[in-house]
């Protein structure tokens, strides 16, 4: 009898194994299945993928559709600055900052909150307060608006852009720190801590990304403060890019000094001017920087699409302002090990692909066709992304309406977009080589 037992424990054991197994194969299968956007990719690799969010635009349903498919974090962009929640002295207001939050939670997205101590978009009156007027006032803000959210945040900036630009690594003048000296700091984190306990504290910044003079100042900062027991859980890295200012080389190195510090590390308002593959390999830089340290938990990028971006008319976000994924969309997808087609504002799982084809060649030009072809799903519409050689120009295209930003070309259905499953339409150009015979770089295809 005994011995029965003991074969019958054992083959429920190997049963229950075997279960297991299977369990998390099929957790495993459908984690890798469902990463098919910006916030499931990221938490396959145990971050986060978030962005800022306005209320004003909550009303929209591409850009709702967008955020909610995409992210999986949000950040108020301008609703929770002391200009919107303290206008007047002692007098809060939390109805624009509500609305981000409230959507976030209803998605199932973390909140970072941002941000409270600044020099920048504060009411004129913050300004007026001698010193001990202005320490009440300081403290009183952060513990009403981080009280009003306790426990509803998952990140808190508590202070920003507390460093001056450029070699001094001297801290900015500011109402705070004229009139309290260096100690503000230190003390708005004191005073954080105690108003929410369980949110973690950042310092943010910007021109911080890679080792220069600025960073060090603040890398040295907050040295002291872990080792004086000042509550710091992290430093957030705004990640603000362009052809001045490009993706440092050093920005894994620097971000790996902080987090040996023992603070986790943020990107937290991302967004990279240009287009096309230059674009498309900056994001993809940042994202590789920031999953190889271990202490980076996440990335925010600055907006949703082009159109709202406080940098517009650099085109630096991942969607263009119709909501179509631009490359640098794919390129982020594919560092997060992801894989999809993202430019669906209305979700779906439809997807298309393009290719090209030079169809004639002249000395000084040629046409071009793209061949538009659905996939085993039906579209209503479709977006295609073509970056041409400088200096070469499209002089014409058919079947399409192009839309540019700088020599990337958007092209969108003029009256083919309709495709059944499987089918196929396409649109042509002509373009003047003006001393370039290269070819255009297809960025893919997306249904929008």
């Amino acid at each position: 009898m005994r011995m029965t037992l003991l074969r019958l424990s054992r083959a429920a054991t190997a049963a229950l194994v075997a279960a297991a197994a299977l369990t998390a194969a099929a957790h495993s299968a459908e984690a890798a299945e469902a990463a098919d956007t910006l916030g499931s990719a990221a938490a396959a690799q145990g971050r986060y993928f978030g962005t800022a969010v306005a209320a004003s635009h909550l009303g929209e349903t591409d850009y709702v559709s967008t955020l909610n498919r995409e992210f999986d974090s949000a950040t108020p962009e301008n609703e929770m600055k002391w200009d919107a929640t303290e206008p007047t002295r002692g007098t809060f207001t939390f109805s624009a900052a509500d609305q981000v939050v409230n959507h976030a939670q209803a998605q199932g997205m973390d909140v970072r909150g941002h941000t409270l101590v600044w020099h920048s978009q504060l009411p004129s009156w913050v300004g007026g307060l001698g010193a001990a007027d202005l320490r009440s006032a300081m403290n009183n803000h952060i513990n009403r608006v981080m009280g009003h959210y306790k426990g509803q945040i998952h990140s808190w900036d508590v202070v920003n852009e507390a460093f001056q630009d450029g070699g001094s690594g001297a801290r900015r003048s500011s109402p705070f720190q004229d009139k309290l000296g260096d100690g503000y700091i230190e003390e708005a984190f004191r005073t954080a801590r105690a108003a929410d306990p369980a949110a973690k504290l950042c310092y943010n910044d910007y021109n911080t990304d890679g080792v220069n003079a600025k960073s060090t100042a603040v890398y040295n900062m907050v040295k002291d403060f872990k080792s004086r027991g000042v509550p710091i859980d992290c430093v957030g890295f705004q990640g603000h890019f362009n052809s001045n200012s490009p993706v440092p080389s050093d920005l894994r190195a620097n971000l790996q000094r902080f987090a040996d510090l023992g603070v986790d590390v943020q990107i937290t308002e991302l967004d990279i001017e240009g287009s096309g593959a230059a674009q498309a390999d900056s994001y993809a830089r940042v994202v590789e920087a920031c999953l190889a340290v271990d202490r980076c938990t996440g990335i925010t990028v600055w907006g949703v699409t082009d159109k709202y971006s406080w940098r517009s008319s650099g085109t630096p976000l991942l969607f263009d302002g119709n909501y179509a994924a631009k490359p640098a969309y794919d390129a982020v997808l594919s560092a997060l090990g992801g894989s999809g087609g993202g430019g669906n504002p209305g979700g779906g799982t439809a997807t298309c692909t393009a290719t090209y084809t030079r169809t004639a060649d002249w000395s000084s030009g040629y046409n071009g066709q793209v061949t538009i072809t659905a996939g085993s799903e039906p579209i209503g519409s479709w977006a295609a992304t073509l970056t041409f050689a400088s200096p070469q120009r499209v002089q014409a295209t058919w079947n399409a309406t192009p839309t540019w930003s700088g020599n990337v070309m958007t092209a969108r259905p003029s009256w083919n977009g309709t495709l059944a499953a499987d089918a196929s339409t396409g649109f042509g150009f002509t373009v003047a080589k003006n001393g370039s015979d290269a070819a255009p770089v297809v960025g893919g295809c997306t249904v929008s």
